[in-house]
C-alpha cells in the first residue's frame, strides 16, 4: 500500500510521541466526524505539535492562481492534504509545513509561477523525481547545500534553500491538470529556534 506523504508525516510524528510519553501531557482536538485535527504532546525532553490546519502563509509562498486545495481522497490510501508538524526536544527541532493543491493548468505553468517565485529564497534547483514524491535533502555531505536525487522521472520538483531551511514545490501531471504540494522544512540545533 502506498502512503500519502502527509499521512507519512503524521505517522512518523506519532511514533515519535510513543518514545517520549513519559511524563507528558496530551492535547487532542477532534474533528466533528471524531478524527483527530490536532494533536500536541509536551514531555520534559520535548514536544510535538501536529495539526491538519496548515496555512500556507507558513510556507512563504503564494498559492498559484485558481489552484484548490486537494480534498482528502475516499480510498483507505488516501491521507490528509495538509500537514503542519514540529518536533523538537534535547536543543534540536524539526518543522514540517506540506499543502497539497490542484490545478486545471499544465504542469509547465505552475512550475514558471514558482520558480520565479522561489528566487527569493536563492539559487532554485530543479529535479526529476518519480512517483510524485518529493525528497528532503537531509543528509549533511560537508556541506549545507541543497541537492537533486534524480531519478529520471517525469515528475518535477523544485527545491530552493539549505539543508536546514528548504522549500520545495513538487509537481506532476494528473488528468488534464496538474497538483502541486508546497513544502517548507526547517531543522534547527540548539543554537536557534524554529
Amino acid at each position: 500500500m502506498r502512503r500519502n506523504k502527509v499521512s507519512t508525516l503524521l505517522s512518523i510524528a506519532a511514533a515519535a510521541a510513543s518514545v517520549l510519553l513519559a511524563g507528558c501531557t496530551v492535547n487532542v482536538k477532534k474533528e466533528a466526524n471524531g478524527q483527530d485535527k490536532q494533536v500536541d504532546i509536551n514531555t520534559l525532553l520535548g514536544g510535538i505539535h501536529v495539526s491538519k490546519d496548515a496555512d500556507v502563509s507558513d510556507i512563504g509562498l503564494d498559492v498559484y492562481p485558481g489552484a484548490r486545495l486537494k480534498e482528502k481522497g475516499k480510498d483507505e490510501n488516501s491521507g490528509d492534504k495538509s500537514a503542519n508538524v514540529r518536533i523538537s526536544g534535547f536543543g534540536y527541532g524539526l518543522k514540517v509545513v506540506a499543502l497539497e493543491y490542484e490545478s486545471d493548468d499544465a504542469p509547465a505553468n505552475i512550475l514558471a509561477f514558482y520558480k520565479d517565485r522561489l528566487k527569493k529564497y536563492g539559487n532554485v534547483l530543479e529535479c526529476h523525481t518519480s512517483k510524485g514524491r518529493w525528497n528532503v535533502n537531509t543528509q549533511r555531505h560537508g556541506s549545507n547545500e541543497l541537492t537533486c536525487e534524480n531519478s529520471g522521472g517525469n515528475d518535477i520538483e523544485l527545491k530552493v534553500g539549505k539543508q536546514d531551511d528548504q522549500h520545495i514545490v513538487a509537481v506532476k501531471a494528473e488528468g488534464k491538470g496538474s497538483s502541486f504540494s508546497l513544502v517548507y522544512v526547517r531543522t534547527h540545533g540548539k543554537d536557534a529556534e524554529i
